[in-house]
């Protein structure tokens, strides 16, 4: 348990997701007391919050609602000290079908954030990008000065929240911090990713059904990404800044999958699924992060290898495989 975290009002918006989920279990155990802002449904689902350890549940406040909605908005972080901000919706393919939802949901819920975060002046706001702002790199490592591209709907949507947040610092000395995220990976994540697809697909199936296999990603295990996270909120001085929170390394889809057949031992074959394929100028082909910026300033560093990570993986996927729509394209 921490110090700093003991007693700490914390509000975690998008808190029933894969990060989210794991980061209020972080907060929890450091000894912050956790309003978790879920997305309502009728059937009162928390999402990934219902997977994690029933004494760490009991003690967390769910609050359910809309980003969309300012005032849920406020009122969710109205009594906050620190505001964690990982609401969006993060597919891609969703995002070729419906881009006005999640534009909306992107920018205009990030608009409330900030807005409520402002008026009511919480002390530190962190707030979710992504490397696929980015895009297909132009030059590698990929450090936070790379020029950003929208190659889909769901990339600019976040290049807009990104922007957003960097005007409300820029504008009304906001206390943000932007944590950018590579590919992260783990337990609870669904096969909307490509680790859990390529894993429920190897555990269950003789055939592995996935799309571009030449693309290179930068995967960082999730216990890493959640300690960006909360160093982002600790440190302090580091208000405005954009970080970048991957591993410096990269893989081939297609070596990845080569990897993850060995650790499941399974015997499958691949098969490349034109379903699955993205428009050609949408793909972004490689990326590789330069974490530099988060080593000195934060003091953040990965610790999970790959190949450590894809092994914790599997054994929890192989014991909530149930969990999985096994072979069914997830997007």
């Amino acid at each position: 348990m921490s110090v700093y975290w003991k007693g700490k009002q914390v509000l975690v918006t998008g808190a029933g997701g894969f990060i989210g989920s794991h980061l209020v279990e972080r907060l929890v155990a450091e000894g912050a007391s956790v309003r978790a802002f879920v997305r309502y449904n009728s059937r009162g689902d928390a999402g990934f919050l219902r997977l994690t350890p029933k004494d760490i549940i009991q003690q967390v406040q769910i609050v359910a609602g809309d980003i969309r909605d300012a005032d849920a908005i406020h009122k969710a972080v109205e009594g906050q000290q620190i505001v964690f901000h990982l609401g969006a919706l993060i597919s891609i393919p969703y995002s070729y079908q419906h881009p006005f939802e999640v534009t909306e949901v992107n920018v205009m819920g990030t608009l409330n954030i900030l807005m409520a975060c402002n008026k009511l002046g919480v002390d530190r706001l962190i707030h979710t990008s992504t490397s696929e702002v980015y895009g297909s790199a132009l030059r590698v490592p990929i450090d936070e000065t790379h020029p950003l591209q929208g190659q889909s709907p769901y990339s600019a949507s976040k290049i807009g929240a990104d922007k957003l947040a960097e005007s409300f610092h820029c504008t009304y000395n906001l206390p943000v911090v932007t944590v950018r995220p590579f590919n992260t990976f783990g337990p609870r994540q669904s096969a909307r990713a490509v680790i859990p697809a390529v894993i429920t697909q190897a555990l269950a199936q003789s055939i592995i059904r996935l799309g571009n296999l030449e693309t290179t990603r930068d995967f960082t295990y999730v216990d890493d990404t959640v300690d960006g996270f909360v160093k982002a909120a600790e440190v302090p001085g580091v208000e405005g800044k954009i970080m970048n929170l991957g591993t410096g390394s990269e893989i081939k889809i297609g070596a990845l999958v080569e990897k993850i057949i060995n650790v499941t031992g399974s015997s499958a074959h691949i098969e490349v699924d034109a379903n699955r394929l993205r428009p050609a100028d949408s793909e972004v082909q490689r990326l590789l992060s330069n974490n530099a910026l988060a080593r000195s300033t934060l003091g953040w560093a990965p610790h999970t290898s790959l190949d450590d990570g894809l092994k914790q993986t599997v054994e929890w996927i192989k014991s909530h495989l149930h969990l999985y729509r096994i072979g069914s394209y997830e997007f």
